[in-house]
């Protein structure tokens, strides 16, 4: 197995977002509904996410040869023996076809078993957070941390609503009661990888969500993990990545937040 220099590699994928990002927004300007396709209740995708999506698999194909992609618009199916990104080229489009602020190109970087690179660009701010293997997050250059908020009642939250899967809407709705007594507040960007950035670095305290994919989590998972957060399923353990459901905070309010996930869901 070819090892790669993944801080190069970090860079080359953080201007690459700064490139397709640009994409994005000149076409936002004459974006029309028009272009809509429904992939499913409340699912959205156009040919702005596609043509992203194809620009994005170029490039990161020139800088691991060898990888294997698992890509939201499946525009590509190849697998990689060591080596696969995992891409969406377009996190927010609801958002984004609305004309609504937060969306995202979220890009991960998976060797067989581990996360080692992610990168988060939020268009509008231009901003981009970003990690690679033993290295701290990053945000514009400049090194972030999770919040050192310390009781949950004193904490900030993101979700996203359930959009398609309403099996477990009681449960959500109970702990979102929960959470609106007990908490600062609860926001709802719209973008599962804004939510993962912004608890990275410290400007939400914790995120939770379930319905999600892999591309919607990948490089903010590893992002968090940088900056010194935690990550689990609903149930408490290590199924985050493939297992559509995800709680992330700062380390000293994990247990506490976690425990109130896991008493919701303990029907599940």
């Amino acid at each position: 197995m070819k090892n790669y220099n993944l801080e190069f590699i970090c860079k080359n994928v953080v201007e690459l977002c700064h490139e397709t990002g640009k994409f994005i927004l000149e076409e936002r300007g004459k974006f029309k509904s028009s272009s809509i396709e429904v992939k499913g209740q409340n699912d959205f995708v156009s040919y702005v996410d596609k043509t992203s999506e194809k620009k994005l698999i170029a490039k990161l194909s020139e800088f691991i040869p060898e990888s294997g992609f698992i890509a939201e618009e499946n525009t590509i199916d190849k697998k990689g023996e060591h080596y696969t990104w995992i891409i969406d080229p377009l996190d927010g489009t609801t958002n984004f076809i609305h004309g609504l602020a937060c969306f995202c190109i979220s890009i991960a970087l998976k060797k067989n078993d581990e996360l080692v690179l992610g990168v988060i660009y939020e268009i509008n701010a231009q901003e981009s957070f970003y990690a690679w293997e033993n290295s701290p997050a990053y945000l514009n250059g400049k090194a972030i941390q999770v919040s050192a908020v310390s009781k949950l009642k004193d904490s900030l939250l993101a979700t996203g609503f359930p959009y398609y899967d309403y099996s477990r809407l009681n449960e959500y709705i109970e702990l979102f009661k929960y959470y609106m007594q007990h908490t600062h507040g609860i926001r709802r960007l719209g973008s599962a990888a804004a939510d993962l950035a912004y608890v990275a670095c410290g400007r939400l305290d914790g995120f939770y969500e379930y319905g999600l994919k892999p591309w919607d989590v990948a490089a903010g998972i590893f992002i968090v993990q940088q900056a010194g957060g935690k990550i689990s399923d609903f149930k408490g353990e290590n199924n985050y990545l493939f297992g559509a459901e995800i709680v992330a905070s700062n380390e000293l309010i994990f247990d506490e937040f976690a425990d109130s996930v896991k008493k919701h869901f303990t029907a599940q």
